[in-house]
């Protein structure tokens, strides 16, 4: 369970007074996510989602991700909204932490998607970068390629106790990727994290995205190799060309991939893989005393990066001419 700090009765009532939706009737811990505390927050008005922020969350970030909801919201991408104080603020502190409160969306995750799911999810996508394009923040990628070297410094002496050889092949691909990241391509404000526990269904329908805490600029074909990667593998590391190639063409039908985009795309989903298997490394070797959290096993990225490093163009990952 995602929940790094508890919550006391008496410090959620003096948050909640500052609200206009009435006093707690439950709060629950929720089970997904590692960056920050969540809770499903009950009121008489109805249901909310409330976040303490922890960990690699910037403080001074906080903004951006509030007003990002903000501006999709009103292009109709269907997202959690900040939820005002009587102040007006959308930000508050909580046990000594940020915290927001933000609306609860009807839905649930697909543990297994099919082809239809991953084509839903690339048009939200598409959709989302179109409607991102004039949001008049801005904020770096705090996980890009040149954060990865010193993210795995701390935690690299200790990389062979998970898997023999672990450092020298992280520290290859590290080397590798450093030295081949792509430059020029179209960037924009990309979600970084729409992994499908972050995308909720009702019916057939991809019905809202979740988790803005990564959104930042980046390239936008960035943001389709980190779907890729959490959409389209099967769980014994084998890619799923057909939910791929859905997802493709759903994307590109709304945003059409330049060249470079798509010759790029193996080496960005390389980066991708590294990117999540680093972040799920430090996890794993430092999970805080008494968390109520459940780290994700890096190896997980680690096999699909190594079957990504076979891949010798875009075709062999369903993105057609």
């Amino acid at each position: 369970m995602a929940v790094y700090t508890e919550v006391s009765q008496t410090d959620l009532a003096a948050f909640l007074a500052e609200y206009d939706i009435g006093p707690a009737r439950a709060l629950k811990g929720i089970a997904e996510g590692v960056e920050n505390s969540n809770f499903l927050l009950t009121t008489p008005v109805g249901a909310f989602i409330l976040t303490l922020y922890e960990k690699r969350v910037d403080e001074e970030s906080l903004p951006f991700f509030l007003g990002l909801m903000n501006h999709l919201a009103a292009r109709k991408i269907t997202c959690p909204e900040p939820v005002r104080m009587r102040s007006g603020a959308a930000l508050g502190r909580l046990m000594g932490r940020p915290a927001a409160i933000v609306t609860f969306l009807e839905g649930v995750c697909r543990d297994r998607p099919s082809s239809a799911d991953c084509a839903e999810l690339g048009a939200t996508l598409a959709r989302l970068h179109l409607a991102a394009a004039d949001f008049k923040g801005a904020r770096a990628n705090a996980l890009g390629v040149e954060a990865w070297g010193p993210l795995f410094a701390p935690v690299a002496a200790r990389a062979d106790g998970l898997r023999p050889g672990l450092k020298a092949a992280i520290s290859a691909e590290l080397a590798f990727l450093e030295a081949n990241w792509p430059s020029g391509l179209p960037r924009g404000i990309i979600h970084a994290d729409l992994f499908p526990d972050n995308a909720l269904f009702l019916g057939d329908l991809l019905s809202g995205v979740i988790d803005f805490y990564f959104a930042c600029v980046d390239f936008l074909a960035y943001d389709l190799a980190i779907c890729l990667n959490a959409w389209c593998f099967e769980p014994d590391g084998a890619l799923d060309v057909s939910r791929a190639r859905a997802m493709f063409e759903a994307y590109r039908a709304l945003r059409p991939l330049t060249g470079e985009e798509a010759a790029a795309l193996p080496t960005l989903a390389r980066g991708a893989a590294l990117r999540f298997a680093l972040t799920r490394l430090v996890d794993w070797l430092n999970v805080p005393p008494g968390a109520l959290v459940t780290p994700k096993n890096p190896l997980e990225y680690v096999g699909k990066l190594e079957f990504l490093q076979r891949v010798r163009g875009a075709r062999e990952l369903g993105l057609g001419a």
